[in-house]
């Protein structure tokens, strides 16, 4: 599989594990099974090397909307991660 090929499926997926979490606002379990679900199918197919490439994929993008958020609201990027992830 060539890389540009391996980006996009991992892309896929995180868009997948995305619409699987956002999908159902009144059943958090079943969104959950269903990210479950992805990793579990990810590490089968694609191994170590393919859930790397699906968590930085997705950290990256959360990265990414947290950054459009974070200039929305005139903040720093590491500010807003900060307090969206403060226990």
């Amino acid at each position: 599989m060539s890389d540009l090929s391996a980006e996009r499926q991992t892309r896929s997926l995180v868009l997948e594990a995305m619409r699987a979490v956002l999908s159902d606002d009144h059943n958090y379990e079943r969104g959950l099974a269903a990210l479950n679900d992805l990793v579990d199918r990810v590490v089968r197919e694609e191994g170590a090397s393919g859930l790397r490439a699906f968590a930085t994929a997705l950290s990256l993008a959360l990265a990414t909307a947290l950054e459009r958020i974070a200039q929305e609201q005139r903040l720093a990027a590491e500010e807003l991660v900060d307090v969206w992830f403060a226990e």
